[in-house]
């Protein structure tokens, strides 16, 4: 069984229709009927439709056509009869559905409509934000229309029994200090609200459109932190922070994202590097990342001060 969260149009707008209807669905203006033409793999899903999706958008980057036919390929193909979805109602919960049926394509005339769509069953249940614990609300409030949660599966099946759980609660088993990973999942929000500030921001910009955003950008291997793109767009740059893992493992993924953001992402002639942010200096990750010639990195400092109110 794996979880999923969708996010039903934007600012939730079809999801009372989905709640009536028991079906939900994404569209990013792909209108083809996939029923006859979906590849198992992702990749050659991508390969074929990345072109068809530029074409339709030229105004879009390769980054914003490899996240659009990602999601449209999770929830036409890779999400399975039985797997379960967490849909935010607008009103801060989710609701639970099970998926019953496979892909199922529908018309309309508006530009905006649910057009690649899977049959549900909603649950009598609802999982409220609030009950969430820091890294379960930091994954299911990724701005991406379809993300994987099923890493956080112990946590969402104790919350569909009614209890919560401790806030800074990880089930990653690769989490070696848990209050650095707690801390560091907000320093990633910090990162990108407060980006201007940063030395990265000379040269680079946090990748955005209309649709999409760099945080959490999906792969096929899990979520990159922040994607970035320098700003004559030659470049793009991963950027992972450390959150209390094991050295092996940081150095391991990002060379990982990298690859993935080679191989089906990036231009011809854009260039990828790569970024590890963390607390304190790291003695193995810096041995790793000595064999290597683009991936830096870098620490940063946490100023924290009680001021006494002498009024």
């Amino acid at each position: 069984m794996n979880f999923y969260r969708i996010i039903l149009g934007h600012q939730h707008s079809f999801a009372q229709e989905c709640f009536e209807n028991n079906f939900v669905g994404v569209d990013y203006s792909m209108n083809i009927n996939l029923e006859n033409d979906l590849p198992d793999n992702w990749r050659e899903f991508n390969s074929r439709f990345i072109p068809t999706y530029l074409e339709k958008n030229p105004e879009k980057t390769n980054v914003a056509a490899g996240l659009a036919c990602g999601a449209i390929h999770t929830m036409s193909k890779a999400i399975n009869v039985g797997d379960y979805l967490l849909c935010p109602n607008g009103e801060g919960a989710y609701r639970v559905a099970e998926v019953v049926g496979d892909y199922f394509y529908r018309d309309g005339p508006q530009e905006h409509f649910l057009r690649h769509c899977r049959p549900v069953s909603w649950l009598n249940k609802k999982i409220k934000r609030e009950d969430m614990s820091e890294d379960l609300k930091r994954s299911s409030g990724a701005t991406l229309t379809v993300t994987n949660l099923t890493p956080h599966s112990e946590e969402i099946n104790i919350l569909l029994e009614g209890e919560r759980v401790s806030p800074i609660t990880s089930t990653n088993p690769t989490i070696e200090d848990p209050s650095e990973f707690a801390l560091e999942k907000h320093l990633e929000d910090f990162l990108v609200t407060n980006w201007d500030q940063t030395e990265l921001s000379n040269n680079y910009d946090i990748f955005e459109d209309e649709e999409f955003t760099g945080q959490q950008y999906v792969t096929d291997t899990g979520p990159i932190d922040i994607l970035a793109i320098s700003k004559d767009k030659k470049e793009l740059l991963v950027i992972e922070l450390k959150k209390g893992r094991a050295s092996d493992n940081v150095v391991g993924q990002i060379q990982r994202y990298m690859g993935y953001i080679k191989d089906e992402i990036a231009e011809e002639d854009q260039e990828v590097k790569g970024v590890i942010i963390a607390f304190e200096d790291d003695q193995r990750i810096k041995r790793a990342l000595s064999v290597t010639n683009n991936i830096s990195f870098y620490r940063y400092r946490v100023n924290f001060n009680l001021i006494r109110d002498e009024s």
